[in-house]
């Protein structure tokens, strides 16, 4: 997937700006890598799980959420959006992805639950970042153009530095993955990759 979106992209003229996260100002977000999302995830699980390596490597604290439902009511507006279909906690889909065991550290990383597109809201993550003293996120998982996108614009808004992943982001098309790109590119956030977070935390 990450290759056959860098060949329609059409973001980089949008990306004009350029730098490199601090590891000891930044949290790694890995946004809703579950069950129900596997058909969009597998794809780019290898960054994925590069990216969460080096950000293990350098430090950085992860921070992984989880989109689930206590019931069909207690979000009505999504419901009525996505006709019904939404993620209930306690179901195979609400889990996160096995693929991911190999990274988690579960007695360590930090795990929200959350009922809406942003990580931001009813789950405490602001205050939790603020606590660590982050001021920076890097935000990877899916979807690109809901979720993703969506809480790397409220980290903008609220203060925080954004780096947003190209490669190890995901969604339904790869139209709407570059429309993300480009918005955030525009006027939110840094764009990264497994090479150029690489080579921005460690010089190689």
């Amino acid at each position: 997937m990450a290759s056959s979106l860098k060949k329609c992209s059409t973001y980089e003229k949008y990306e004009i700006r350029t730098r490199n996260p601090n590891p000891r100002a930044a949290a790694l977000l890995v946004i809703d890598v579950q069950n129900y999302f596997s058909s969009m995830a597998n794809p780019i699980l290898p960054n994925l799980l590069a990216t969460i390596r080096l950000c293990r490597r350098a430090s950085i604290p992860v921070i992984f959420t989880r989109h689930c439902h206590k019931s069909l009511t207690d979000n009505p507006v999504l419901a009525e959006w996505w006709n019904g279909d939404i993620i209930l906690d306690g179901t195979p889909d609400a889990d996160l992805m096995p693929d991911l065991d190999s990274v988690r550290r579960p007695g360590e990383d930090v795990l929200l639950e959350k009922n809406t597109y942003s990580a931001f809201q009813g789950t405490g993550l602001e205050e939790i970042l603020r606590k660590r003293c982050v001021e920076e996120v890097i935000v990877t998982g899916v979807m690109t153009n809901l979720c993703c996108e969506t809480t790397a614009r409220d980290a903008f808004v609220k203060g925080f530095r954004v780096f947003f992943s190209t490669d190890a982001t995901a969604t339904a098309n790869a139209e709407l993955h570059d429309a993300t790109l480009k918005n955030l590119a525009y006027g939110f956030a840094y764009l990264v990759d497994c090479e150029r977070l690489n080579q921005g935390l460690f010089g190689n």
